[in-house]
């Protein structure tokens, strides 16, 4: 294990604790929630600005800083807490979930293959040995990127310019040793929710496979594994009984912590997050849990009850860019009409630092106007309601009526 990694739990109220993440650029209390910075910023906000709403880490994307401006760049800078002029811990994820989702072959499970020429159609694919996916311009215009699959790892387009890349296992931790995050995550391949039973137990095992050779990785780097942690990621798909096998299967690797994977989006028919997270009781005890993605209110605090430690998502930025928040009392939406006179605060009962004065009829009007400012304020205001509501949750835990604290949200947020 890293070298100043160790997590420790202080209180448990059944399942639920508060323990300390201790990391080489800081503690994380938690339960925790870390914002999403995808290429090393949070839109929007700055790092002061990150600190002053009660954040203690922050989660940037793999796929998109290789990309730009290239891992290398940021190891030169000092790693990417430094790069970006954060003070505390970082995490990066393995990229994996932006490489699968981003294809615009997503889910195909054809490893050698190649489109023909600058006027071929996206249906006119010939297979060819030993040869890999290459950027045509009409598969662009449909969305910019191709990601073909095999067991060795994945081949893919730049959403950017169309170049061609090639993430492995070994390759996603060689870019993540060079990022130097805290703590990343290993390679995985984060299926669809609408793909079939035995797709979905293929890609899991496929990604049990990627997870120890991440591990091997990782393990076989002595300098960077003397400084960062590695997560593995369960997988399974919306299927109860694979999610339990790869939990069990990742959280037997060796892994200093563990990523809840996986889809719990109720447009596809899963809204099973409940039973999702039983899978946790197949991990040991003493491992720290990420959800990944978990961003809605009441799903953090059902995570917490079963057992999750840190969450990232990038909803509260990405809502607020457009001119809704999170009150106590549920979502409002400020470009609403009934807001454009509305001189009563944000939320009077959750004000984050730098957004005192400031009333709903005025930011109506900025995020009406599209003036920046409008989004800045929205997105402070809803990093902190969820940085309060996390630390919330763990000063209920440290006191021993977390279940009312959530039974109180809820009731009031969803208003049961």
């Amino acid at each position: 294990m890293a070298n100043g990694f160790s997590f420790e739990i202080d209180t448990r109220a059944a399942s639920a604790r508060a323990g300390v993440l201790h990391t080489p650029h800081g503690d994380i209390k938690t339960p925790a929630f870390a914002p999403v910075g995808t290429r090393g910023s949070v839109k929007g906000v700055s790092p002061a600005q990150l600190q002053g709403a009660g954040a203690e880490v922050v989660l940037a994307n793999t796929y998109h800083l290789y990309l730009s401006p290239g891992q290398e760049l940021v190891k030169e800078a000092g790693g990417l807490a430094q790069f970006m002029g954060w003070e505390g811990p970082t995490i990066t994820d393995s990229g994996g979930f932006q490489v699968f989702s981003l294809g615009a072959a997503y889910g195909k499970k054809i490893s050698k293959f190649t489109v023909g020429g600058p006027t071929s159609r996206m249906g006119e694919v010939e297979e060819k040995e030993d040869q890999v996916a290459v950027y045509d311009p009409e598969v662009a215009s449909q969305h910019g990127q191709l990601a073909i699959i095999d067991d060795e790892g994945v081949s893919f387009t730049s959403h950017v310019d169309g170049s061609l890349h090639r993430f492995t296992p070994e390759r996603s931790v060689e870019i993540q040793h060079a990022l130097g995050a805290d703590i990343f995550f290993a390679f995985d391949e984060c299926t669809a929710p609408t793909e079939p039973y035995d797709y979905q137990k293929e890609a899991m095992e496929r990604t049990h496979r990627w997870a120890e050779r991440s591990l091997r990785a990782h393990r076989q780097n002595i300098d960077a594994a003397s400084r960062q942690a590695i997560f593995g990621i369960a997988q399974g798909g919306q299927f109860d009984d694979l999610r339990r096998a790869s939990a069990k299967a990742i959280g037997s690797m060796g892994f200093d912590g563990f990523g809840l994977g996986g889809s719990f989006s109720k447009k596809y028919g899963d809204d099973s997050l409940e039973s999702a997270l039983k899978m946790l009781a197949e991990i040991p005890p003493e491992m720290p849990v990420h959800g990944l993605g978990v961003g809605e209110p009441g799903d953090i605090l059902l995570s917490v009850k079963h057992g999750v430690d840190i969450f990232d998502c990038v909803a509260p930025t990405r809502i607020g860019r457009h001119g809704s928040v999170y009150t106590k009392r549920g979502i409002i939406h400020l470009k609403g009409e009934q807001y454009r006179s509305d001189f009563s605060p944000i939320d009077p009962e959750t004000v984050a630092p730098g957004t005192q004065g400031f009333t709903r009829a005025y930011v109506s009007h900025l995020v009406r106007s599209g003036e920046m400012l409008g989004s800045i304020i929205c997105s402070l205001h809803n990093l902190h309601f969820i940085l309060a509501l996390v630390a919330g949750a763990r000063e209920a835990i440290l006191a021993g009526r977390f279940d009312a604290y959530r039974e109180d949200f809820v009731r009031a947020y969803y208003q049961t």
